[in-house]
């Protein structure tokens, strides 16, 4: 006979004193090493260099940050690859960023497009963003009516964010063209 299965649950405190990089979901802790390989960084340095050069006149006051820790609750901290802001950050974000953005690895795949996109969306993120190095291909989602609906799947043009305060575009042509 096997020996019975134990699900032990952590907090943010816990978190926070974990050496290393790791995210936290409902209490489950998932490390994010080893760290992210030369293409999945060279994509989050030029798509975030992309989208904060659109947002330099933006009265709003909106910024991307890459690799913020999002606290959503005692059992949650998660870090998007990038994620887009239009309001105060102190330390780490409280509330959601207006876009989240996943760099999608084969490590990271199951967790970014199952596990990240339920709670993104449980957590009401305008628009969640997976971004897919090795394919040179993007898929975007944006929430309606409190479920994610795909607005964008392919390689080339550019998507325009609708309802953000101020306008914002990801042109993947010019994204692929620096890999």
């Amino acid at each position: 006979m096997g020996l019975p299965e134990l699900k032990e649950r952590y907090t943010v405190e816990d978190y926070r004193q974990w050496e290393g990089d790791w995210e936290l979901i409902e209490g489950v802790p998932y490390a994010m090493a080893p760290s992210p390989l030369a293409k999945h960084q060279l994509v989050c340095l030029v798509l975030g260099a992309l989208l904060e050069e659109q947002l330099r006149d933006c009265p709003e006051r909106c910024f991307v940050f890459p690799e913020l820790d999002w606290i959503i609750d005692q059992n949650t901290v998660v870090r998007p690859d990038l994620s887009l802001v239009c309001h105060q950050v102190e330390d780490y974000l409280k509330e959601p960023p207006l876009v989240a953005i996943e760099v999608v690895s084969p490590n990271t795949a199951q967790r970014d497009e199952i596990l990240k996109f339920a709670l993104y969306e449980r957590e009401k993120v305008p628009y969640f963003v997976l971004v897919y190095p090795s394919l040179k291909k993007a898929r975007i989602f944006a929430l309606k009516e409190g479920k994610y609906s795909k607005v964008f799947d392919g390689e080339r043009g550019s998507f325009p964010f609708k309802d953000l305060p101020c306008p914002l575009k990801i042109d993947f042509e010019r994204l692929w063209q620096r890999l």
